[in-house]
């Protein structure tokens, strides 16, 4: 039984150890660099010193970049700061755009007509700044005539190349042949 709790417990120490930063008592450097709770320098000067500073102010001393030499801790208020910082990741991903691949599948005997429908929704996807993966999928006996039928993906190309650049030429890909179109850059 021992056995089974002891890596439940060693997972749990290294989760807990890597998502917090380092206050308080738990900085043990001989030296640090100091920014006081007003943004200024205070210099460099021993853990233990800067503790009482800290402790004085009635603010915490966290450690915010500990691979410098020697580490630079700050004297905040935790809590406020782990809000701040938190905030702030949240506004980053909310400004980040995640680039989807939309796939636009079609076989060799499509018509006109249907090919149309297809451009329109790769412009679309494009507009949206998502790449365009478009395959041509071929069944059966259609499998002996797969180089005649590049063609439909040259063409496809072309009338998107007002929005568009290929990004990754059309290749043969067991019963299929994929061309990757992305947005041009203005």
């Amino acid at each position: 039984m021992v056995d089974i709790l002891y890596p439940l417990f060693f997972i749990y120490s290294e989760v807990f150890t890597i998502s917090e930063l380092m206050i308080n008592e738990q900085i043990r450097d001989k030296e640090v660099r100091l920014i006081g709770s007003d943004g200024e320098q205070l210099g460099i000067m021993s853990a233990r010193e800067a503790q009482k500073i800290a402790d004085d102010e009635g603010l915490d001393l966290v450690k915010i970049s500990p691979k410098a030499v020697p580490p630079v801790c700050k004297i905040v208020d935790y809590g406020k700061y782990r809000y701040e910082m938190a905030r702030k990741e949240k506004e980053a991903k909310k400004k980040q755009h995640v680039v989807e691949v939309k796939e636009i599948r079609m076989s060799p005997n499509i018509d006109s007509n249907d090919l149309n429908t297809k451009i329109n929704a790769a412009r679309k996807f494009l507009s949206k700044g998502d790449k365009v993966k478009v395959t041509l999928r071929f069944r059966g006996r259609e499998m002996a005539h797969m180089q005649e039928s590049k063609h439909i993906l040259d063409d496809f190309a072309e009338k998107l190349a007002d929005v568009s650049i290929v990004e990754k030429a059309p290749k043969v890909e067991g019963r299929a042949i994929s061309l990757v179109l992305a947005e041009k850059k203005s």
